[in-house]
C-alpha cells in the first residue's frame, strides 16, 4: 500500500494541543507502517521549518523519530516540500533517510501515472501570489534569512504563518470554491490538454476532494492532519481511495 498525507502544520501557534496532535500523527504513521511500501508526505507537515547550519528548530521530536523508524524499517518515505516547510537544505535526507522533492513530479505508482505536488505555486494568477512565491524560492533570500538569530527567525516564521492562516480562515478561501473556481482543478484540466495522467494528488488546500475529470483522470486533494486526519491510499491494483482515520478524527 502507498499512502499520501499532508498539512499537519506541526508547531503552529494556532494548535491548542500541539503534543497531542503530534502523537496522533505518529499513531497514524505507525498503523500505516504495517502494510506500507511507501509513504508520501505532501507538504506543510511542519508549520514553519527553516534549516540552520548548526541548529535544529525546537520540537517535532516524536514525528522525526517516527520517520526515522519508517525509513530504518525499509519503507520509502518521500517529502514534497510545501510553502511552509520548503527551506530544507539536507537535514531530512541525511538524518532521517527521507527523500525530499522540491518540485512537482510525475511518477508511476502501482501502474498509474500520477502528478504529485503540494499545490502551492501551481496556476498562480494574482500578482501578490507571484511575488510571494518568487521571494520564497529565491536562493539569495533563503540564505540571507540565515543571518537572523534562530530565535528571531523562528519567532518571525511562526507568527507569519499563524497570521497568514487566520486571514485565510476569515476570508473563506479555504472552503471548497466549486469546480470552476478551484485553481488546482483548473490546473489539472489544463495539464490534461497536454498530457494525460491517471491521478493528480495535492495537499495545500485543506479540503477533502476526490473529483473525476472528463478525461477519466482524477484529482485528489488530501484534506489535512489538523482537522480531518485524512489521507489517500493507493493499492497494488492502482485503486486510489481518499479516507480519514475514524479513531483520530473522533478522539
Amino acid at each position: 500500500m502507498i499512502y499520501f498525507l499532508s498539512d499537519a502544520h506541526l508547531g503552529s501557534l494556532l494548535q491548542e494541543h500541539p503534543h497531542e496532535q503530534e502523537r496522533r500523527i505518529c499513531r497514524l504513521l505507525e498503523r500505516m507502517r504495517q502494510d506500507a511500501s511507501a509513504i508520501y508526505l505532501m507538504g506543510d507537515m511542519i508549520d514553519f521549518w527553516y534549516e540552520y547550519r548548526y541548529v535544529v528548530p525546537k520540537g517535532f521530536t516524536r514525528f522525526f523519530g517516527k520517520l526515522a523508524e519508517l525509513t530504518d524499517s525499509g519503507i520509502d518515505v518521500h517529502y514534497f516540500t510545501g510553502n511552509h516547510d520548503q527551506w530544507d537544505f539536507g537535514y531530512l535526507q541525511s538524518e532521517l533517510g527521507v527523500q525530499v522533492h522540491l518540485h512537482p513530479e510525475i511518477v508511476t505508482l502501482s501502474g498509474k501515472r500520477c502528478l504529485l505536488a503540494h499545490g502551492d505555486g501551481l496556476n498562480v494568477r494574482s500578482r501578490g501570489e507571484k511575488i510571494i512565491n518568487n521571494i520564497f524560492h529565491s536562493h539569495t533570500l533563503q540564505h540571507a534569512f540565515r543571518g537572523l538569530h534562530p530565535t528571531l527567525g523562528m519567532r518571525f516564521g511562526l507568527r507569519w504563518s499563524a497570521s497568514n492562516r487566520r486571514k485565510e480562515l476569515a476570508s473563506g478561501h479555504k472552503d471548497y470554491q466549486g469546480e470552476q473556481q478551484e485553481w488546482l482543478v483548473q490546473y489539472a484540466k489544463q495539464h490534461e490538454q497536454q498530457e494525460h495522467l491517471d491521478y493528480y494528488i495535492f495537499g495545500h488546500r485543506h479540503i477533502m476532494l476526490d473529483l473525476e475529470l472528463a478525461t477519466a483522470s482524477r484529482i485528489v486533494i488530501l484534506g489535512d492532519l489538523m482537522n480531518h486526519y485524512s489521507f489517500a491510499q493507493l493499492d497494488e491494483k492502482g485503486q486510489l481511495q481518499l479516507r480519514y482515520d475514524t479513531e483520530l478524527f473522533e478522539s
